[in-house]
């Protein structure tokens, strides 16, 4: 039995029932803010007549999503975590970790529902069209807080009923020992010394990081005036309130439409049609796979279950070695972020304030880049080993028929990149419209959707927002005291006096983001750092737009390396092969990556170009 299925027999049927309903709600806000968006778009190009409140409505029912949404995670154990060496405990000592972790959580929650009301109560204006009192939308990050809570009073799994209750009241204690004694506990040092390392600490001991930021910043600001505390709060709502954050859950909901509708399926066999016959024929079809669903989906970590699936068991079948198409599969999908309309992307246009139809266009040469070293690594190690090679072209009837099964799939990404770019939509408008196209081609042109697998595919959608939209929520009162303090300014001096030149600047920058694509997920990488390093490189005459490539190449890189390793756990669990032989199998593709980063860092022309070629 799965995790899921065993808290399910050992959770009372009251917590049951309130995830299903939370779930619920959770789901249909997401729809109808999808909803609302598509009639934005509809009276704007069709009716030619703007609504003012769409956009306002939209963010509202996001946020309140979003702040439910963590509450079902926490119970469900589905938060984004780093895992480095719980399963090497002995059973008693992970009974003991697991009690520290809900301990920590109630310290996050709490924070959320003291200081979530706190500045609930000082919110006096409302919204511009709907003049909804904005004390309802900040609402959503106290009752998050509390449903949570209400969560953690079940019993551990597998323990004695009181267990709950006895983990609530030790992090309702902590929680209020911190903020008395917060400046005895923390002495003399400055709250970004705290900042880091009680974040940091939590996030290695394996806390969830929404949880470990959460109670970092709180820590960092027990020394202060309690006033300070409502900005934990405050920058939370206000983070996730940006209409551009909501093409996450579009381009994810979108995605998992797609998959349900078979569109992948499609994909899959065109790029066997197309490279079929070469030299490792089918590691050469994972690649295109990956580049034609990179278009429609931009979430790495969805393109690496869906092919893996698909391919990894045609690969064994056709003579492949098990962990070399696991590691195949896992570098492959990370062009889902490397090209258009990747969310690694569309999150640092939020956090820069930069153009996403820019930053789409400059990544273009670099995505398909990284593809042409992948496919030099596959066809290298497809002539040492004998892979492939036995398959006859297919003819062009064949080649024609899956090419125009495919083609509905393949004109989305053009769409997307050129209606962003040049200015027809927004990338938000640009997601809500992939997922009318998604059920569109799913429900009509492909009929592999059903209602069973639809609904499977919003729950799962919504749960893989939620996962990311809290951590970029968290990291925002983390970002704020970084600000506060003026890191990004020592940090830029520092720099600036190490060197002064803009490509051994960024080298350097490689090298730090590389290590921290080690241990830290990429979007929570990013929310940490990007208002620290933009800064730093724009004083040094480096393109924003350059960086924010420059930057998420590096951090998905991060996505296959130990001990984090999303990618490759995600590809080795779904395939079924040892997550170690993965890694050893996947050193040559990190090698490629490497190769074009540093091309890339190297020469700003390809990034560039391409952004002065389509306008400004």
């Amino acid at each position: 039995m799965t995790e899921t299925e065993l808290r399910a027999v050992a959770m009372p049927r009251p917590y049951l029932l309130l995830d299903r309903m939370l779930e619920a709600v959770s789901v249909i806000l997401m729809l109808v803010a999808t909803a609302i968006v598509i009639l934005q778009v509809f009276c704007r190009y069709v009716l030619n007549a703007s609504l003012p409140w769409p956009e306002e409505l939209a963010q509202f029912l996001f946020v309140w999503s979003v702040f439910l949404g963590l509450a079902i995670l926490t119970f469900r154990n589905r938060h984004i975590s780093i895992s480095l060496f719980v399963p090497h405990l002995s059973p008693r000592t992970q009974v003991w970790h697991a009690v520290f972790l809900r301990v920590v959580a109630v310290v996050a929650c709490v924070v959320l529902v003291i200081h979530g009301i706190d500045f609930m109560k000082r919110a006096l204006q409302v919204t511009p069209a709907l003049r909804i009192p904005l004390k309802y939308l900040f609402l959503a990050v106290p009752a998050g807080g509390a449903l949570g809570l209400a969560f953690m009073s079940a019993p551990l799994p597998g323990r004695s009923w009181w267990t709950g209750l006895a983990t609530l009241a030790a992090g309702v204690t902590t929680y209020f020992a911190m903020r008395e004694a917060g400046g005895l506990l923390f002495g003399e040092a400055s709250s970004t010394t705290i900042l880091m390392i009680v974040s940091l600490a939590l996030i290695f001991a394996e806390v969830p990081i929404v949880y470990a930021l959460v109670v970092g910043s709180f820590a960092a600001l027990t020394p202060l005036p309690p006033l300070m505390l409502v900005t934990i709060t405050q920058n939370m709502s206000g983070a996730l309130d940006s209409f551009t954050l909501l093409a996450i859950p579009f381009f994810i909901l979108a995605a998992a439409v797609m998959n349900a509708g078979g569109i992948t399926v499609r994909i899959v066999d065109l790029a066997y049609h197309l490279v079929g016959h070469l030299r490792g024929g089918l590691g050469q079809a994972n690649i295109v796979t990956n580049v034609m669903l990179a278009g429609v989906s931009g979430s790495s970590t969805a393109d690496a279950s869906a092919t893996a699936k698909l391919l990894v068991p045609q690969m064994e079948k056709h003579g492949y070695d098990r962990a070399f198409s696991c590691a195949l599969t896992a570098a492959a999908s990370t062009l889902a972020n490397l090209i258009p309309p990747g969310l690694g992307l569309i999150i640092y246009a939020a956090l820069a304030s930069v153009s996403v139809g820019a930053l789409f266009v400059g990544t273009i040469v670099p995505g398909l880049m990284v593809a042409l070293a992948l496919a030099l690594v596959v066809w290298l190690i497809s002539a040492r080993r004998g892979y492939g090679g036995q398959t006859e072209r297919s003819g062009r009837s064949a080649l024609g028929r899956a090419l125009l099964l495919a083609l509905p799939a393949l004109a989305l990404p053009v769409a997307i990149v050129g209606g962003v770019r040049f200015g027809v939509f927004t990338a938000t408008e640009a997601g809500a419209i992939a997922v009318v196209f998604a059920l569109f081609t799913g429900a009509l042109i492909y009929r592999g959707l059903t209602a069973s697998n639809l609904t499977h595919a919003f729950r799962e959608a919504v749960e893989d927002t939620v996962a990311v939209a809290v951590i970029i929520a968290a990291s925002s009162p983390f970002a704020w005291i970084l600000t506060f303090e003026q890191a990004p300014q020592k940090i830029a001096a520092w720099l600036g006096a190490l060197t002064g030149d803009a490509i051994v600047l960024l080298l350097l920058i490689n090298l730090f983001l590389i290590f921290v694509g080690l241990f830290i997920e990429m979007i929570a990488a990013m929310v940490i750092l990007v208002p620290i390093l933009v800064p730093v490189v724009v004083a040094a005459g480096v393109d924003p737009l350059q960086f924010g490539i420059i930057m998420v190449m590096n951090l998905v890189i991060g996505a296959l390396t130990p001990p984090l390793g999303v990618l490759v756990f995600t590809t080795a669990r779904v395939g079924g092969a040892p997550s170690t032989a993965v890694f050893r199998a996947i050193l040559p593709f990190i090698a490629a990556q490497l190769l074009v980063l540093l091309l890339v860092t190297t020469i700003p022309q390809l990034t560039m170009l391409p952004i002065r070629w389509f306008g400004p």
